[in-house]
């Protein structure tokens, strides 16, 4: 699943991440992938939301978001 648009959330629209150490210091249960790609628990870990950053652009496009099993089936670095 892809979706090439900005993620609306009001937190991400405010933020300015530069880095993925910056995303990290907002969203500490966050994993830092590499290739810009960065993986947000949802509920409790129920769900899962796979982002790609273009940080020179300040740019959230969304990758994947579904249950923990279905994330457990995709290749995180090929979506």
């Amino acid at each position: 699943m892809f979706v090439v648009c900005p993620l609306l959330s009001p937190i991400v629209v405010k933020a300015d991440w530069s880095t993925p150490n910056e995303v990290k210091q907002q969203f500490g249960n966050a994993s830092v992938l590499k290739d810009g790609r960065v993986v947000f628990n949802i509920a409790g870990n129920k769900y899962r939301l796979v982002v790609w950053i273009n940080y020179p652009y300040r740019v959230l496009y969304i990758r994947f978001i579904g249950t923990h099993r279905q994330y457990d089936q995709i290749d995180v670095q090929a979506i």
